[in-house]
């Protein structure tokens, strides 16, 4: 099973819908708070190519985008098959 991890701060409504979608569509995922842990910080930096906005998204350490990206690969079917599903 894929690996998927968030990245988020506590201060962002479109990290919750995030979450909230992966939940729903019950796929388990670990948060990193880049607000809260610079190393967290430093580690989305490396793995989306510097990326400045919240959230973002990797399946086992490849970059995926934000929201929309994420969306998108589950409405296009691909976002299963990152799975191994």
């Amino acid at each position: 099973m894929a690996r998927v991890k968030i990245y988020s701060t506590g201060t962002c409504p479109i990290c919750d819908k995030a979450k909230m979608l992966l939940d729903k569509w019950n796929i388990a995922f670990d948060e990193m708070r880049v607000d809260l842990d610079r190393a967290g910080l430093k580690e989305m930096l490396e793995v989306t190519d510097n990326a400045r906005t919240v959230p973002q998204s990797a399946i086992d350490n490849r970059w995926i985008g934000g929201f929309s990206e994420l969306t998108e690969l589950k409405m296009d079917g691909e976002l299963d098959a990152l799975m191994g599903g």
